[in-house]
């Protein structure tokens, strides 16, 4: 299956910091075993680059970059005009999670998050549980 992660989750699974949901987790293992693909949106690539550089996560951005450019199983999908066009139609979310949920309904996925914000909306299936 495919699926899209969002920041959060990403940070979570690779510092191994945090809580992340036993299903979401599961989905990631599984990726990292080659049963998924997990798409990343460009936005949350900016954004762990801005939390490496500012020291606010136990990571370094030059590792995880590697691993998504090195794996088959995760892929970085790019900013587009089409999702830049359906993110105008979402409302009530902040600029960064509209381009992420936009992504997602783009590609027709779920995504992989614990914004209760995202999850509340209902405009896409959320997985983290």
């Amino acid at each position: 299956m495919e699926y899209l992660a969002d920041t959060v989750a990403l940070v979570r699974y690779f510092s191994k910091n945090g809580q992340i949901g036993k299903r979401a987790k599961q989905i990631l293992k599984d990726t990292d075993r080659g049963e998924h693909i997990i798409y990343i949106s460009i936005i949350s690539m900016v954004e762990v680059m801005y939390l490496t550089d500012a020291n606010r996560i136990p990571l370094n951005f030059g590792d995880i970059k590697k691993k998504i450019l090195n794996s088959d199983n995760y892929r970085i999908i790019d900013l587009t005009m089409e999702i830049v066009e359906i993110a105008r139609t979402i409302e009530g979310l902040e600029l960064h999670d509209r381009l992420i949920v936009a992504t997602g309904k783009f590609l027709n996925i779920p995504i992989l998050t614990t914004d209760h914000s995202i999850e509340n909306s209902g405009i896409i299936e959320v997985i983290w549980k």
